[in-house]
């Protein structure tokens, strides 16, 4: 994509976001909708500037737990969705059963997370761990497959070892899918911490719009609702980024996209 072009998407987004923010100010006027009831979009501004030290606290605990969670889903996904590629038994027998647990709510283990390891970070942790763990997987097993039978009769009648086919047939073939299933892993670890927070937390920018919604506080609300999509549209572009950097010729198969 050129720069001319990621100048029109750029200004595009902007104008339509200003567009909407300015009809949410508007109709708040027009109808007199109180702000207890639904602020405006400046009122979320001048609450955020007043309270900017409470937000950037509490946002620097949840975004720990975020990072932390998404790097152990990171640390185990990919690994395990390389042994389920290489092994039948694993194939056959433990990813149908993670599939299954799957279909279980992530969150109905917290009460029984917060029983075992008490009400601290580390609760919060796996619950953003075990959120953003199952697309990870998936999307690396279903990228390690994605490679033609053919490439890889081709690298074995070259005599090319199990890590050279790996290394320079399935690994990159899959890379594309891998980081897509790191950009739902992001998103879904900002979830899951999130709403760990809800449950078991003092701190975090769950507890805090717990609290606020606890003193009918709609204002400081919004204020943590700006604050989460920040924080994650900052994640899954920095993911968007790293994913550039590190597959550069996928982008160039796309057209630059």
């Amino acid at each position: 994509m050129s720069n001319t072009a990621k100048f029109k998407s750029l200004l595009s987004v902007s104008l339509t976001v200003f567009a909407l923010l300015a009809l949410w100010q508007l109709c708040c006027m027009v109808f007199g909708i109180p702000e207890y009831l639904l602020p405006t979009p400046l009122n979320i501004v001048e609450r955020m500037a007043q309270d900017w030290q409470v937000l950037l606290r509490h946002s620097g605990i949840t975004i720990v737990e975020i990072l932390a969670g998404f790097a152990l889903s990171v640390g185990f996904g990919v690994p395990f969705a390389i042994i389920i590629v290489y092994s039948k038994y694993f194939s056959r027998s433990f990813f149908p059963i993670m599939i299954g647990l799957q279909c279980v709510p992530m969150i109905s283990l917290t009460p029984l997370l917060i029983t075992w390891l008490g009400f601290g970070m580390v609760t919060k942790v796996i619950i953003a761990f075990l959120i953003a763990f199952f697309p990870i997987i998936v999307n690396s097993v279903v990228g390690l497959r994605s490679s033609e039978k053919e490439m890889l009769m081709l690298a074995q009648s070259m005599k090319a070892s199990t890590f050279q086919v790996f290394m320079h047939f399935r690994l990159p073939k899959a890379l594309p899918s891998i980081f897509g299933g790191f950009k739902v892993g992001i998103t879904l670890a900002v979830v899951g911490a999130v709403v760990a927070e809800f449950v078991s937390s003092d701190r975090g920018l769950g507890y805090l719009q717990l609290a606020a919604s606890a003193n009918l506080d709609i204002t400081m609300q919004f204020c943590v609702v700006v604050m989460l999509a920040v924080i994650g549209l900052i994640f899954y572009n920095l993911v968007g980024w790293i994913e550039r950097a590190a597959i550069p010729w996928y982008r160039a198969a796309r057209g630059g996209e």
